[in-house]
């Protein structure tokens, strides 16, 4: 007959219970460090047909005044061999996963990588939302308009005549008809400021708009490229002077680049009069002089000036009710300026490798 029946026809007396908990303690240093062992015994003692769960069941078969006190020895006799024995498993299975761990060659400690690696933006367009950012909340509207874009629009209706140096073959994409015949009307257009007269004719003034894009010049140094970004403003209502354009592009300057010294000088531009050059003290060396800024200790960010009367009557705006300013600064060179970058040529490139450094 086995163990498990002689247990069963074996009532939970004190003795029966002293027996097994011995029984118990001797199989317990016999399994040793035996994970396999130790793993029987749970099953020997505590299984479905185990040495205890017998016990517990021949309860049953006891008067009913004995039950209860048989019942309540039994269950805490199994509650605290059991207890041992989960304790001795539990702490040699820690054992063996310690153990495996340290032969594996997989390092826990190293950062997770993730299956599709986060991108951002470029700083190309970190900028330019910056700047939109600023100038919106200044009250400026976003406007977009044709990169491929006529030559009235980007030459005639901003006042430049047939002989500017902007106009020559040597310094502007000009785009011929699809047969080859006829003239050049087309351009790819060399400033963002085609916008401005496209949106004086259409919606006359007053107009206060920021028109940020890709421009193209036959240019390429470290400082130029064929392809560029800038972002030009308009503001033309009745009243504004040259103070409203101080205060614009002060704010606007210092909103970007910090707090720091800004600086007008005149300057010619076909579509202003008068114009002006507006530098900021140099981001590298703090106003000081250094290589960058050529020992001047300032740095020149962009052009501006009253918008010229002659723009705005080829945009059907009365020159004598209304007046304006316009200001436009090359994108890229800002970007330039805040990242230390020393070749425009690295932000077009494509390269991962640097772009993820900035």
């Amino acid at each position: 007959m086995s163990t498990e029946v002689e247990s069963a026809q074996k009532a939970p007396t004190p003795e029966v219970l002293a027996e097994v908990e011995r029984e118990h303690e001797e199989e317990l240093v016999t399994a040793g460090d035996n994970l396999e062992a130790l793993n029987r015994m749970r099953s020997q003692f505590f299984g479905p047909k185990g040495r205890i769960t017998s016990l517990l069941r021949s309860v049953g078969q006891l008067p009913a005044e004995q039950r209860r006190e048989a019942g309540a020895r039994t269950n805490q006799l199994k509650q605290t061999l059991e207890a041992k024995l989960v304790v001795r498993i539990n702490a040699l299975e820690s054992v063996e996963k310690e153990k495996e761990l340290r032969r594996s060659r997989l390092d826990l400690t190293l950062p997770g990588r993730l299956a599709h690696p986060r991108g951002a933006l470029h700083p190309v367009n970190r900028v330019i939302e910056e700047m939109v950012d600023i100038l919106t909340r200044m009250g400026f509207e976003l406007a977009t308009g044709p990169e491929v874009e006529l030559d009235w629009y980007n030459f005639e209706a901003l006042n430049f005549p047939k002989d500017h140096p902007a106009r020559d073959m040597q310094d502007t994409f000009f785009i011929a008809s699809p047969d080859g015949k006829g003239t050049l009307e087309h351009v790819l257009r060399t400033h963002t400021s085609p916008v401005q007269t496209r949106e004086l004719e259409r919606r006359g003034a007053p107009l206060r708009i920021i028109a940020p894009g890709r421009v193209y010049r036959c240019d390429s140094d470290a400082t130029h490229s064929p392809m560029f970004h800038q972002i030009e403003g308009l503001w033309v209502d009745e009243g504004v002077s040259m103070a409203h354009l101080k205060g614009v592009l002060t704010s606007f300057i210092n909103a970007l680049f910090g707090e720091r010294g800004v600086r007008f000088r005149p300057s010619f531009f076909p579509f202003v009069e008068p114009g002006v050059e507006v530098d900021v003290g140099c981001v590298f060396c703090g106003g000081t002089g250094c290589r960058v800024c050529k020992h001047t200790g300032w740095m020149e960010i962009l052009g501006a000036g009253m918008v010229h009367p002659k723009v705005l009557e080829n945009c059907k705006v009365d020159p004598e009710r209304y007046t304006g300013f316009a200001f436009g600064l090359g994108i890229d060179r800002v970007a330039m300026q805040r990242w230390g970058i020393d070749d425009l040529a690295h932000l077009f490139r494509s390269d991962v490798r640097f772009l993820s450094q900035l």
